[in-house]
């Protein structure tokens, strides 16, 4: 028998095919059933015009054999089949692409789901094998023929038996190595799962013995003497593929329960989904998708380790597990799938050559997203409030995220907590809720809203009957200086330098006593060296004594967020020490004033910035000199 030799280029590329173009070795299984199953598709498409064919639809299958005691794994079908010639131009000549000519020769629509393009896919199953074995018959054809190969060194054709058309491949595995355990592809569980990942929803069978263990039956005696059970195996014939892919059937023919069920089998969730939108797109991209919103974040949703991604297919068959592209990274908690015959794979299936189609459906599914949680938040509040605990945190950072281009898309998903009645309110709740004379959105940040409800920057906001939304999350004022504002209403922090609430007959008066009390107002910010911008008489306390308030973009919380984070220069707010005038305190500072004790009113100053700091959940710098100041003060 005459070994020939590849042709240069394709001995190059089969090189490269069995070291470096495919990631997975396990990929090796889906192309070999893709080709059979393309093998198929051709033979089914001349039986719609021959009756010489003799075979309907339910009779194609795919078989699969493993023979662990000789190590090969057997995939056959009962396709089409190949001549010698066929043999010689699609196996001899690496990348020549049968199923790509029979597509063009018969002027195919896409309907008929040919799915090998490139004719390289059947090389990598040189990736886990030593020999592969190719026996086939092509239909109309009296002779079989046999193509023999064991890699770069060439291969053979010879004539063979074979009684049915179709198509046999037969890989002799590699041997195991202490990296490499080619045996597992002889697995029968493996197999299965191999199948059901990327093969599930090839359209035609795809069969195996595969091997179970069930108890021999005992005697009345066996029983009562207690004698251990005893097995024995049993073969039977299994379908591994499901075959017709949910996201193809009718909607109308759907229930709930069977997206449910997909979802919670497809993406391991023993939870159900929150919702689902089934996709079929026409028209600048044709695709269909599932798309589930989960009811909880998995336990690494906000980890480094977590890959977000849609499953993408092509024509039923997986080509990407996990497709980042089709997800923004605020819409990150979407599971689910796209299907589309438009991509523009590359030479090993597993990545795309072109993006624009992929930019295409990535498009057309966030708006998807989008208009389905809209949805969900019109008409399902109770759910839309779970998915905003488990997820929320996500669109927020997404406000936040690529300097606020995304903001408009964004705004209106947005939840916060109010004072009114600690319920979460949209912002189209708050603004539409407004008094006339509110000029603001009013908010106020702190590690829960208990801990914000005592702040004392809050009374004069809620004296005046305006609600203020409580931000808890650390991205939450970032969040909200990036939005700046919301149909026109600008958003104000409570510890805001102005809030602009005052009458102007108070704001004079306040004046008035800054004037009055300068050298005071001096004298207890320069002992505190630098800690405070200025200190002044406030317009916003009102039983408190005291408080901290900022100026500029930074404000404190944000200050704790940032020197909260692992890096080495530590970002300062502008703080502003403010004093309550009509609280007995000041009047005593005005006494230590008036009696020139510099030193004492220095002591003031220090225990009154720690009760501030103290007040905003912030740390003192010498607790020690706080806890001797009150006893020495007292």
């Amino acid at each position: 028998m005459e070994t020939k030799q590849f042709k240069a280029e394709s001995k190059k590329l089969l090189d490269m095919m069995i070291n470096s173009i495919y990631t997975h070795k396990e990929i090796f299984l889906r192309e070999l059933i893709s080709n059979a199953s393309d093998a198929i598709d051709k033979l089914y498409f001349k039986s719609l015009t021959d009756d010489k064919v003799g075979l309907d639809k339910g009779d194609f299958a795919i078989w699969i054999t493993p023979d662990e005691e000789k190590r090969t794994l057997t995939i056959t079908d009962n396709g089409i089949g190949m001549t010698e010639e066929e043999l010689e131009n699609n196996l001899g000549t690496i990348a020549n692409s049968g199923s790509l000519k029979f597509k063009s020769e018969n002027k195919l629509e896409e309907d008929n789901q040919i799915i090998g393009q490139f004719g390289v896919g059947f090389y990598s199953a040189f990736m886990v094998a030593k020999k592969v074995t190719v026996i086939s018959k092509a239909y109309g054809s009296d002779k079989a023929f046999k193509w023999e190969s064991e890699g770069v060194d060439g291969y053979s054709i010879s004539e063979a038996e074979k009684k049915s058309v179709g198509t046999e491949i037969i890989l002799e595995l590699l041997d195991d190595t202490d990296d490499e355990k080619y045996s597992e592809f002889l697995d029968q569980y493996r197999i299965k799962g191999l199948i059901r990942k990327y093969s599930d929803y090839i359209r035609f069978p795809i069969k195996m013995e595969v091997t179970h263990s069930r108890p021999i039956e005992q005697t009345d005696e066996e029983k009562e003497a207690k004698k251990p059970l005893e097995y024995e195996d049993y073969t039977e014939i299994e379908t591994l593929n499901s075959m017709i892919p949910l996201w193809k059937k009718n909607k109308s023919e759907l229930k709930d329960e069977d997206y449910k069920h997909f979802y919670t089998e497809k993406f391991y969730d023993y939870n159900e989904p929150l919702r689902y939108a089934h996709v079929k797109n026409e028209g600048s991209a044709n695709y269909n998708a599932l798309l589930f919103i989960p009811s909880k974040a998995p336990f690494d949703f906000y980890s480094k380790e977590y890959e977000k991604g849609l499953q993408l297919y092509s024509n039923g068959v997986l080509i990407m597990d996990k497709c980042a592209d089709l997800l923004p990274d605020y819409f990150s908690f979407v599971k689910g799938l796209v299907d589309s015959e438009d991509l523009s794979l590359n030479i090993s299936r597993e990545t795309l050559q072109h993006d624009r189609q992929l930019k295409t459906i990535a498009k057309s599914i966030e708006k998807t997203i989008s208009n389905e949680l809209k949805k969900m938040l019109k008409n399902d509040r109770e759910k839309y409030e779970e998915f905003w605990k488990a997820f929320g945190a996500q669109i927020k950072f997404g406000i936040y995220s690529d300097y606020g281009m995304n903001k408009d898309k964004l705004q209106d998903l947005l939840l916060f907590t109010s004072s009114d009645g600690n319920k979460l309110i949209t912002l189209d709740e708050y603004v539409t809720a407004m008094p006339e004379d509110q000029k603001y959105i009013y908010y106020a940040s702190g590690s829960s809203t208990a801990r914000i409800e005592q702040l004392p920057q809050t009374e004069l906001v809620k004296d005046k009957g305006y609600q203020i939304l409580y931000l808890t999350e650390n991205i939450d004022e970032f969040a909200i200086k990036t939005l700046a504002a919301y149909k026109e209403k600008e958003f104000k922090s409570v510890s805001a330098e102005d809030l602009d609430l005052g009458s102007e007959e108070k704001k004079e008066e306040i004046k008035a006593k800054e004037e009055e009390n300068a050298d005071m107002l001096t004298a207890l910010k320069e002992a505190l060296d630098g800690k405070v911008e200025k200190v002044i008489l406030s317009q916003r306390l009102k039983s408190h004594p005291v408080c901290l308030t900022s100026e500029g973009q930074i404000s404190i919380e944000m200050e704790k967020v940032l020197n909260s984070m692992p890096v080495d220069q530590k970002i300062s707010a502008h703080k502003v020490l403010e004093i309550n005038p009509e609280h007995d305190i000041f009047n005593k500072l005005k006494d230590i004033s008036s009696a020139g004790d510099k030193e004492k009113l220095a002591k003031y100053a220090k225990l009154l910035y720690a009760q501030a700091l103290l007040i905003e959940g912030m740390n003192i710098e010498n607790p020690v000199e706080f806890s001797n100041l009150i006893c020495e003060l007292m």
